[in-house]
């Protein structure tokens, strides 16, 4: 049955005219005009990308326009539009905006109908009797961003917290007022659909289908919301809904506010997490009827059961995620917005984004609590690629106050964010907040807080009652980092979650190997963008890491001294531009490859690392593994190395090298290793070899010792080894650092060969080669490469492939095609 609810949208995509203009703050002089005529605007939208768009202001992120545009975040918008609307035979009209950002003011026809301060949630305003036949008039008002926040603020006192604004102060996504990554552009618009819908009788509020399993059988427990209108005292409704071929009905009388309807369907298709089965998706539909009015809601679901575990064992607590009674071994990356203006984001940007996390052989994205409850297209493609979400509540880095009303706030956001998300079957885990409990433990706000609440109510008490009412198929952790037990330190790595940011802040990334984490849930260090991305938005002459314009693009603190200082004896410090990038670059993917070999040697005590971070959200220095361009940095090409199903590393141990083998399939793994010790110099002399079988079962780990022949050199600066299997897996171990290591400048040669949608890049080498990169967008900013940090033997080949419009017709050299060896020989 057709629904009678009417929608008329009033979106710029639905035909609605909005214009947009500054009603007060501290404009400057040049777009003075702002605060008389307006420009137009697009609905869903910001006021950033408005004035962009109407050639008002330039790229704020260009160069140093960040803090040129600084004004845009302290002065108040008002959106306007005005459409024609027809009356119908619906006793009811709301107007529903899915999204506003942040403190508004909605007026229909002069008349006021609310007020909100929260980005995280919806509105819905009765509009009954206010709209007229022919012209209506909509505005929406926002009040400054940064005024807002310093506001409440000043009403609540001083909360701890990161960054320059008090963004624990609002409910509006905190690394809008900047980050350590982030830039600082305060946004305010209606950023999600805005409607009116008409209806009469009863309609659908909210619809939570709770999927799981009953062994082979699927179990559908749907929890429908109704409202009803005043109308509409007497008369039963019909609840039908239909799923996997399975019609079941209930009949509700008039008022009923909610009611669950279990559905059961035979021998369903389980979903799994990719690399674990595969991902069946069921349709479903509901419909509720009474009379002559219906309404529906449709969706789909995956069976699939989720739980975690955090019990006591003998080594601590682990932190074990299983799906379906299988242990997943989590291989992931944290998830930021995926761009500062998160109105430009699509289904098309969310997928290819996602798809970086897939390629590099992830299985899990962490939607970080300075965010967002990201877009439903987010979670839909998760649902089909089978991804886990790990879903923090949106806290980060702060002490909240508990008081109203930014209690009831957070509960309003909360229930509607649990409501929306429950049906997905990527959903593994609901997460209370970002470091906020270690925060107050380690980070001095005792002192400020002065005994006053700090927002342990909310991850103790309110968020997991919500989640255990709404959501209980799903687990609920309190934080990130976390111990789960209140007496032990939140940042333990014997128990729960860790985050390891000591590497980076503070110590050699070696330090990695000193920690025995049972759950890496963030560690990170960090790298500059491609070449192309970084000049794009960087025009300082001479570039230079400390030029004017690239420092706004290093957002974090002492960012530049920590990457010097993270080469330690792991590289030498540069000499030119084109060798500072390529640098770190480079060490930043060994860092990180570094340490998760390290933690998949542990498995099983460790279960998992979560990394820190997947994606930018503009052209900046960062952890990212891909840039705000979209472009693989090389530590993304590492990532898919060392997150491969099935990894060997070399790794030290108390009697010695081991060969470590993870083998994260369902399949067991059996292949003969050949163990060489090898020269570094050309020719590549042999000096010791070993063969030996490796044996891993499903979902296991091994360690083998290093053969003693291969694993003593009598010259370990020109000594490496190299472990190949059968299959062509391989691992490499260095005696030294490669400061101290011997390799040949002129090991490689290159040639060029066009094909039909680009051109591939054959590098032979004469010695040992390490890490060999190419970078073709330092060509072609559109030209991309299929691999990267490529060592070789001598005497062995590598064939780049590279997609781009043109061929180059001179020989590839630096600072294109770069190794180790161009920084040490």
């Amino acid at each position: 049955m057709t629904s009678t609810l009417r929608t008329v949208p009033l979106t710029t995509e639905g035909g609605a005219v909005w214009t947009l203009r500054a009603v007060d703050g501290p404009v400057p002089d040049r777009n003075s005009a702002l605060l008389a005529a307006p420009v137009a605007a697009t609905v869903p939208g910001e006021v950033h990308t408005d004035l962009l768009a109407a050639g008002v202001i330039p790229d704020p992120f260009d160069g140093d326009n960040e803090s040129k545009l600084a004004w845009i975040g302290k002065t108040s918008w008002s959106y306007r539009t005005v459409f024609d609307w027809t009356p119908d035979e619906h006793t009811v009209q709301e107007l529903v905006a899915d999204g506003l950002d942040t403190a508004a003011r909605v007026t229909l026809n002069g008349t006021e109908l609310g007020e909100t301060c929260n980005q995280h949630r919806s509105y819905r305003f009765a509009i009954t009797g206010l709209l007229v036949a022919g012209r209506n008039e909509l505005v929406v008002e926002f009040a400054s961003p940064v005024g807002t926040a310093n506001r409440l603020r000043e009403q609540s006192g001083l909360w701890p917290h990161t960054n320059l604004h008090p963004y624990n102060a609002i409910r509006k996504m905190a690394s809008n007022f900047g980050w350590d990554w982030g830039p600082d552009v305060a946004t305010a618009g209606i950023w999600r659909p805005i409607r009116i819908e008409s209806w009469t009788g009863v309609r659908i509020a909210s619809v939570r289908p709770l999927a799981g399993l009953d062994r082979d059988r699927g179990v559908l427990d749907s929890r429908v919301t109704l409202a009803w209108s005043s109308d509409s005292a007497t008369g039963d409704a019909t609840i039908t809904v239909e799923v996997g071929g399975t019609t079941t009905q209930m009949t509700v009388a008039a008022g009923t506010e909610e009611v669950g309807v279990t559905s059961t369907i035979d021998a369903v298709d389980k979903w799994w997490p990719r690399g674990y089965g595969d991902q069946p998706l069921y349709d479903v539909s509901i419909s509720v009827t009474a009379g002559d009015h219906t309404d529906g809601w449709q969706g789909r679901v995956g069976f699939r059961t989720v739980t975690m575990d955090v019990a006591p064992d003998k080594y601590g607590g682990p932190f074990v995620l299983s799906v379906n009674d299988k242990p997943v071994y989590v291989r992931g990356a944290n998830w930021i917005p995926d761009d500062a203006f998160v109105t430009r984001l699509d289904r098309t940007t969310y997928e290819r984004s996602i798809r970086d996390a897939i390629d590099a052989n992830m299985n899990l994205l962490r939607v970080w609590g300075g965010g967002l409850y990201e877009s439903d297209d987010f979670y839909d493609i998760c649902d089909e690629l089978g991804v886990l979400v790990w879903q923090d509540f949106l806290f980060a880095c702060a002490a909240y106050s508990e008081d109203e009303p930014l209690w009831s706030e957070v509960e309003a956001e909360a229930r509607e964010a649990v409501t929306r998300l429950s049906s997905h079957a990527s959903l593994a885990l609901w997460n209370g907040n970002n470091e906020n409990i270690w925060g107050y433990v380690e980070w001095g706000w005792r002192e400020p807080l002065a005994g006053r609440a700090w927002g342990e109510g909310y991850y103790l008490d309110l968020l997991p009652r919500i989640v255990a009412e709404l959501d209980p198929r799903t687990p609920y952790s309190a934080g990130s980092p976390f111990s789960y037990d209140r007496h032990i330190h939140p940042n333990d790595e014997r128990n729960g979650t860790m985050h390891i940011w000591d590497v980076w802040n503070q110590v050699d990334y070696s330090t990695y190997r000193k920690y025995k984490p049972r759950f890496v849930s963030e560690f990170g260090f960090q790298g500059p963008p491609a070449w192309s991305t970084l000049t794009s938005v960087v025009h300082d002459e001479p570039l230079d890491p400390y030029g004017e314009q690239m420092l706004v693009h290093q957002k974090a603190f002492e960012g530049n001294l920590k990457l010097e200082r993270g080469l330690g004896d792991h590289l030498p410090k540069w000499k030119t531009m084109d060798d500072w990038h390529w640098t770190t670059q480079l060490n930043q993917a060994r860092a990180i490859a570094y340490g998760i070999e390290h933690f998949r040697s542990l498995y099983p005590l460790n279960t998992g690392a979560i990394v820190w971070q997947l994606n930018d959200n503009w052209p900046v220095v960062s952890w990212a593994a891909v840039d705000g361009h979209g472009i693989r940095k090389p530590l993304w090409h590492a990532l898919k190395r060392v997150y491969a199903d099935r990894l060997l590393t070399v790794q030290p141990r108390e009697d010695g090298l081991v060969v470590a083998a993870h083998n994260d399939t369902d399949l067991a793994w059996s292949t003969e290793l050949t163990v060489t010790r090898r020269s570094t110099t050309k020719g590549g002399e042999v000096i010791a070899s070993e063969t030996f079988a490796l044996e891993v079962p499903a979902r296991q780990a091994t360690l083998n010792s290093l053969p003693e022949s291969v694993a003593t050199p009598a010259d370990p600066t020109t000594e490496y080894v190299e472990v190949r299997g059968a299959d062509d897996s391989t691992a490499y171990w260095y005696f030294v650092e490669d400061t101290s290591l011997q390799l040949e400048a002129d090991a490689y040669t290159a040639e060029v060969t066009p094909t039909t949608d680009g051109y591939d890049v054959t590098v032979t080498a004469t010695a040992l080669t390490k890490d060999l990169t190419l970078f073709p967008d330092r060509l072609d900013t559109n030209a991309r490469v299929d691999t990267c940090l490529i060592t070789l033997n001598a005497n062995e080949t590598h064939t780049f492939h590279v997609t781009a419009a043109n061929t180059p017709t001179t020989s590839i050299t630096k600072p294109v095609l770069r190794s180790a060896n161009d920084l040490l020989a």
